[in-house]
This record gives C-alpha cells, structure tokens and sequence, in this order.
C-alpha cells in the first residue's frame, strides 16, 4: 500500500480528494491523508510544528473525519512513502516566503521520517478575473502569477533537492485547451477564481499526483469522477479525455 501525507489547506484538500479513487479503480492500494487549514502557509505550518498545535482538520481519503490534530501525531499514525506540503497560494510568487519555513519543516520531517520522501505541490495561478485578496500581489495579472510561482517553487525544489508535482504548470497548459479557454468563453478550471472546481479540476490534480508519484499512465484509468458536492454534475468524458492527455503528456 502507498500511504501519503499531506501537510496542507484547501489546495492540498482540492488535490487529495480524488486521489484514493483513482488509484482504487487502478488496483493500487493507496491511504491519503490530508492535514487541513484553510490558507496555511509554510510559516504557519513550522509554528504549529513547534507549539504542537492540534488545529488540522484530519481528512482521510478525501473524507473528513472530524477530527482535529497536530503534525506530530499524524507523522505517528504511519511509516509514510509520501510526505507533500507547499506554500500557501497568495505568497506562492514570494520566494522570501519560504525560507527558512520550508528547511525547518524539512529537518522536522526527516528527523520523524527519515525513510519518507518530502515532494512540493507547485500550487496554481488564479483565474484571470479572481478578486480574491493576494492576487493584487501580481497586479490580478494571472499570466505574471504563474511566472513567479514557477520561479519561486522551482528555486525552493532544487535548494532543498525536493520532486515537485506541477500542478500550476499542468494548469497552465490546459488553460489553452478546450474547453478550459476561459479568456474565450470555455470554462474555467477553478470554481470561485481560486479553488479548483469540483469535478474537473480537482481530478485533473488527482490524475497529476498519481501519473508523477505511480508512473502508471492516467489515461488507462477508468474512474469518472463524482461528489455530494455537486450532486447533478454530468462528468463529460469527452473533458476528462483532454485532461488525461495533458497529464499523461506533461508528467
């Protein structure tokens, strides 16, 4: 079985939510667990290392449990293959933001799991008409955010010998595909400007993390995406048939 841990927010939750079900209809065993605050940053990660603090909300194969913990326990529920964090999306641009947040946690890590790899998710560009707060930081320029999170990811990965998932470039990349042409009426990868959308996007980060972390081709995978959340949503196969080939060609 391949046990993941994922020290994040809501991009981690948006990632790891269909992560266990595609590997499922793989036939490959996979727990995911995704440690939940809703706009952590890296600072705000190696604080709660350091106080111990109990403030994540514990998900579980892209379920909560309603259960909140620490790090330090979840390091302790299992020897992990996997351990996946990444900065906070407003400050993603801002390479200052990182250091020395991530080589702490780093040490933290390793010294608890020596035998787990530490991997990065590169977060994600907002749409290009999001009004969320941070966007302001790249002048709401969605093309200028991606480049320096590009640039900010990639110095953090070599610095610190880290694998990176690209999710922001695999984004990017299917941003000039249809149907995902936002800037031309197609629709858009995200539902609120930031956050992935609960069918598409959030498989689309799935179909990512598995192709990099397995090697097995996203392409071959049966499973068609579902959610309460979106309980009416037709999941058009013709869409998830573009997304696989991005993935399957980027990865």
């Amino acid at each position: 079985m391949i046990k993941l841990l994922a020290i994040g927010n809501s991009f981690s939750q948006d990632a790891t939510y269909y992560l266990h079900q595609i590997a499922a209809a793989d036939d490959v065993q996979m727990k995911v667990v995704n440690l939940y605050i809703g706009g952590c940053s890296l600072q705000q990660h190696w604080g709660n290392m350091e106080s111990g603090a109990e403030e994540y909300l514990l998900e579980v194969n892209g379920a909560s449990t309603g259960q909140y913990i620490g790090v330090q326990q979840a390091l302790d529920m299992e020897n992990w293959d996997y351990i996946v964090t990444q900065q906070a999306s407003y400050d993603s641009g801002m390479p200052d933001t990182y250091h020395p947040y991530l080589e702490n946690m780093i040490a933290y890590i390793k010294d608890r799991r020596p035998d787990s790899e530490i991997l990065l998710q590169q977060t994600w560009a907002y749409e290009s008409d999001s009004i969320h707060p941070g966007f302001a930081k790249y002048d709401h320029d969605q093309r200028r955010m991606y480049e320096q999170l590009t640039a900010a990811y990639g110095s953090a990965a070599e610095q610190n010998a880290l694998r990176l998932l690209p999710c922001g470039d695999v984004i990017q990349q299917l941003r000039t595909k249809e149907p995902f042409v936002y800037g031309h009426g197609g629709m858009s990868l995200c539902r609120d400007g930031f956050h992935m959308n609960v069918i598409y996007g959030r498989y689309l980060l799935a179909a990512v993390w598995y192709r990099l972390l397995t090697g097995n081709r996203i392409g071959d995978n049966i499973y068609v995406p579902h959610t309460s959340l979106a309980p009416n949503a037709i999941c058009d196969e013709n869409v998830l048939r573009v997304i696989k080939e991005i993935v399957d060609t980027q990865i």
